[in-house]
Order: C-alpha cells, then sequence, then structure tokens
C-alpha cells in the first residue's frame, strides 16, 4: 500500500490542513514525500526548505516524515523527486551527460542519508514529453540503473511513478530497460479524462466501455496494466494507482447529468485545493453529506460519479465499493500492491466515516503477499509474507515471516 504525501497540503485552509503529524503510520506500507527538486547545479534539491528542513527555525517535515518509522518500524519512507510543476527539459539536460547523473546521484543519496529515507522515488514527467528529446528513453535507463547501484548499495531501494497512457510508454520508456532496474512502478492509472475534454468521463475506469473508440479504448486501468505486462515489466512489480480526489466538469446543460454530457468548463475549485475542475475525495464527501450532492452508480461501469443541479457541477470519482473492485483486480493480477495519490485528500478527519477510509478499503480488500523492503547490501533479497493481518478502526497490524 504506497501512499503519495502532498507536503503542500500544509498550505490548505481550514479542516483541508494536512501536515506530516496527520499521517496514520499504520495505514501505508510505503510512504512517499512529494516532491523534491532537481537545481541548476544538477543536485537534488529542497523545493520548500521553511517547511522541509530544520534550518533557520523551519518545520523540519523530512525528518518528522521519516520519524514515523519509530511509531511503525515496518513502514517504508521515500523521497519523490520531480513531479507535474518540474520541468522536463531540466531532467533530460541532466539524463544526458554522465557528469550530471553522477551530481544527481550523489546528491540523492546524500539527502537520503542525511533524513534516514529508505529510498528514492522519480517522478519525471515525462521522458521525450514537454521539452524533453528523443535522447531520453535511453537516457531514462542510464539514470535509473545508476541510481539503483547507489540506491542498493546503501541499503535504499527505487522506485518511480510513471505514465499508464500507452503513447507515453511508447515514447518515453524502454520498459524492459525500466523494469531491470526498478524496485517498484508506481503506476499513475488516473486522469485518463477531466475537464480539459469537452464532456464528462470518469479519470480512473478500471475497464473500457463499447462507447470508447480510438485512443479512448486504452484509457483505463485495465488496458494500461496489460500494456506494461506485455512489454517487458513483471506484475509483482507494479503497483496500481487510484486517485483520491475527483475530476469534476461544469456542466453546460442541466437537463443531461450522465457520462458524455457537455461540459465546456473545469468544475468550481474546492474549499480546501483550491484547484478548479479538481476535488479531494474529502471535499466531495462533505459535499454529499453537508450539500445533497447526488450520487450515480452507472451499472455498466462500477466506478461511481456525483453531480449537483444546483452548484452545476459534475465529478467523477472513488468510492469503496469501486475501491474494493479495483484491489480485488489487483490481487487477482498478482500486482505488488496498489498506490494513492494522495493520503492528504482522503477523509483524514473522519468526517465521512472512518479516518483515512478509502485507503483503509484497500488495505483491508488487498492486504498483500509481498512486503518489498528496502535493499539489504551486500545481502541475497529476501521476500516476505504476510501470514496475518488483524485490522481494528486505527490500526493495521501485520505479522511478517521471512521466507
Amino acid at each position: 500500500m504506497v501512499c503519495y504525501f502532498g507536503s503542500r497540503a500544509v498550505y490548505r485552509p481550514g479542516d483541508g490542513k494536512f501536515d506530516v503529524d496527520d499521517i496514520d503510520p499504520f495505514r501505508c506500507s510505503h510512504i512517499i514525500y512529494s516532491f523534491a527538486g532537481l537545481d541548476d547545479d544538477n543536485k537534488i534539491k529542497v523545493l520548500d526548505p521553511l517547511n522541509d528542513l530544520c534550518d533557520n527555525n523551519g518545520r523540519c517535515a523530512l525528518d518528522r516524515f521519516t520519524r514515523l518509522k519509530e511509531r511503525n518500524p515496518s513502514l517504508v519512507t521515500l523521497l519523490a523527486v520531480g513531479g507535474r510543476n518540474e520541468r522536463s527539459a531540466r531532467y533530460s539536460a541532466m539524463a544526458a551527460d554522465p557528469a550530471a547523473r553522477k551530481i544527481f546521484v550523489d546528491s540523492a543519496i546524500e539527502l537520503l542519508k542525511k533524513h534516514n529515507f529508505d529510498g528514492l522515488d522519480v517522478d519525471w514527467e515525462y521522458p521525450t514529453q514537454s521539452g524533453g528529446a528523443p535522447a531520453d528513453k535511453a537516457s531514462f535507463v542510464l539514470l535509473l540503473s545508476e541510481l539503483k547501484a547507489a540506491l542498493h548499495a546503501s541499503g535504499m531501494m527505487l522506485s518511480a511513478a510513471l505514465s499508464a497512457r500507452r503513447n507515453i510508454i511508447d515514447e518515453a520508456y524502454d520498459v524492459p530497460g525500466v523494469a531491470q532496474n526498478l524496485d517498484l512502478l508506481n503506476l499513475m492509472t488516473y486522469d485518463f479524462h477531466g475537464p480539459w475534454e469537452p464532456e464528462t468521463q470518469h479519470h480512473s475506469a478500471l475497464y473500457g466501455q463499447p462507447a470508447d473508440t480510438g485512443a479512448n479504448a486504452y484509457l483505463n486501468q485495465d488496458s494500461a496494466v496489460n500494456y506494461w505486462i506485455t512489454q517487458g515489466m513483471p506484475a509483482k512489480k507494479i503497483s496500481q494507482g487510484v486517485p483520491l480526489y475527483g475530476r469534476c466538469w461544469t456542466l453546460s446543460s442541466s437537463p443531461n447529468t450522465g457520462y458524455y454530457a457537455p461540459a465546456s468548463q473545469p468544475g468550481a475549485p474546492g474549499p480546501y485545493t483550491n484547484q478548479a475542475g479538481f476535488l479531494g475525495y474529502n471535499e466531495i464527501c462533505e459535499s454529499i453529506h453537508n450539500n445533497g450532492w447526488t450520487v450515480v452508480n452507472d451499472p455498466g461501469r462500477n466506478e461511481p460519479y456525483v453531480y449537483s443541479i444546483a452548484d452545476n457541477i459534475w465529478c467523477s470519482y472513488e468510492d469503496q465499493n469501486s475501491l474494493q473492485r479495483k484491489a480485488r483486480y489487483a490481487e487477482n493480477r498478482g500486482l505488488a500492491g496498489l498506490m494513492v495519490w494522495s493520503i492528504d485528500t482522503d477523509d483524514f478527519r473522519g468526517k465521512c466515516g472512518h479516518k483515512f477510509n478509502l485507503i483503509k478499503t484497500l488495505r483491508e480488500t488487498y492486504p498483500g503477499r509481498d512486503i518489498i523492503p528496502p535493499i539489504t547490501q551486500d545481502t541475497p533479497t529476501i521476500t516476505l509474507f504476510s501470514t496475518q493481518s488483524i485490522i481494528c478502526d486505527s490500526d493495521i497490524v501485520g505479522f511478517i515471516v521471512a521466507s
């Protein structure tokens, strides 16, 4: 159960504010602090020193994050570098230059050790795209190879958040090369659709629909998982991503409130995330409870959407039922597990049910078989199996034996 934590959530107002101390360290097996960035000198850099570091009366978020392992010693903590707001061209230039790669790798290891992380998550969005170069496809594998060697030598692991879109996969990734070097692939199987399109659609559907023709036929989780596997990524290395947020539209015609309804504008920003076309699950569930938004579960899709004529909004999102279905899919496919973006938009205050109810649902439905640990230097990799899980309202306790 991989949980990304968006550190900028600490700046959200009111009940949307989410800090490191709000993380329940027993909900997730791996938690990823997002994000660090890439500096002009090719070194990894802290993007928010006042929040991330202790220097100059900072808030020490990085150290508080890794100290969560004091409460749950089985927890694996990673630092993500990159993200959507980082410039792809900068990563392209670094990855193409052997000397620059070494500077980046050495600086990453130094930062991870300084703050007691268990590994690095690479979130370059995306090689060859948005100012990248065709050579990125090969350079990315070289970068991962050098990161893997340095991380494993220091007893740490390497993961990456990678695209689920077929056209990007073909252009950006040498899949066998990526597979050889990653310990874990966090597959971003969401944002297949959104308010950049002129009609409503589910942004993280598990399966396609007959009306999805052409390239749209590939914009679903099952298609993405299958494609990565057929291209050479072992299923046991894939963590299937699910969103803890909705993609939202402003409806153009109030009588039409279903799928493929005309919608020319993003939905209005929410009170916490303040982003047009985006609502955290916590914002959606509170609107359902407090504002009477209508929930629809289309029997042909098994994923929910919600709308409000009064607020002129339509959102596709995930609930307990849809996530149970996705978790069973991950288990049946023999995947490593599940990943969420992001823990800070779950119902972490428990206003609509149990705290962290969506993550709790995923973890209970697919408690997992293999635990992917940090690599121990100079020792063979040990696969761990969870033999029993006791699940309570507040904790998830796993008993682990080595096999």
